[in-house]
């Protein structure tokens, strides 16, 4: 049985996250102590009381789900002997990308939380608010074609790209807000649902380049070793575990299309992976995968009770 490890993205935070992990295990207390220290920041006392409006903001969000995930795979391997060794692959939406690097040996937790305060800040920067949006498109007529069509239309108003092909029925498209509402009223035309979804900025779209350029220079002064699993990187679907390739391919991620869809289909197909496991908040990843991949296992990971039946099954 081939396994994957993957991690989630913005989106999976709630208040109260990692703390029946923190309460349970001190290999989990270690790496949020370890991602405060980094930060310089209470960020564990955030993701435990909230409040979830300061969670939410992209900059405390993303080093948040990051340490989750990390501090999933802490356990596992401390308490019950399940390392990342285990998989053939990990794999994570957008931010999740780095949390299974981090997971993986490839980036160190500090560095991987820096890292990611500055995405979010870089991220937050490079548009002002209100000026861009984003859209989830849903419905069973909803697939990659009829979103490209729409962003198409969208794009005679502005910048308007796929953003996140996540699964049939559920692709998010991005860019300047004129341009994405006019996206949603072709969407409609064409018989998908239309979500505006609450973000503070265009992810994954041209708009975002401003952020790219700041990754790219953070990036090159980050140390980055070879991975214990090969990651299936969000902007190819494929993997790697070359150090220099997984550096370019975080720049491009910032303003590329994260392809979920393709990288699962991927995964289950040629990669040979049977079961998927979402080391961290939340479950939206496991969804994912049941409609990609309807043929295989997928298991959320976040409480102690699933870390334990995870195990058991090696």
């Amino acid at each position: 049985m081939s396994l994957a490890f993957i991690f989630p993205g913005q989106g999976s935070q709630a208040v109260g996250m990692g703390a029946d992990l923190a309460d349970a295990f001190g290999a989990a207390r270690e790496v949020f102590q370890e991602v405060d220290e980094a930060l310089g920041q209470k960020l564990f006392a955030l993701m435990r009381e909230g409040p979830e409006d300061q969670l939410t903001l992209t900059e405390n969000a993303q080093p948040a789900l990051m340490a989750v995930s990390v501090a999933v795979m802490r356990v596992l391997e401390r308490e019950f002997g399940v390392g990342v060794e285990r998989a053939a692959f990990v794999a994570g939406h957008s931010l999740g990308e780095y949390s299974a690097l981090a997971a993986a040996g490839a980036i160190s937790l500090s560095d991987t939380a820096r890292l990611l305060k500055l995405r979010g800040q870089a991220m937050q920067r490079a548009v002002p608010v209100g000026q861009g949006a984003m859209a989830s498109l849903i419905g069973p007529k909803t697939d990659l074609a009829l979103a490209e069509e729409a962003a198409k239309a969208g794009s005679e108003a502005g910048v308007c790209v796929v953003a996140n092909d996540n699964n049939q029925g559920n692709v998010v498209i991005s860019g300047a807000k004129a341009a994405v509402d006019r996206a949603i009223e072709k969407a409609k035309e064409l018989g998908a649902r239309a979500i505006p979804l609450n973000v503070s900025a265009p992810f994954h779209c041209p708009l975002m380049q401003p952020a790219a350029d700041e990754m790219a220079q953070a990036l090159t002064a980050a140390t980055i070793v070879t991975p214990k699993a090969p990651v299936v990187a969000n902007v190819t679907a494929r993997p790697t575990n070359d150090p220099e390739a997984i550096r370019r391919l975080l720049v491009e991620q910032v303003t590329g299309r994260v392809r979920w869809r393709e990288s699962v289909q991927w995964m289950a197909g040629e990669g040979g992976v049977t079961r998927f496991a979402e080391a961290g908040a939340g479950k939206v990843l496991s969804g994912m995968v049941k409609r990609i991949a309807p043929d295989a296992e997928a298991v959320p990971l976040n409480a102690p009770a699933d870390l334990e039946a995870f195990a058991k099954t090696f």
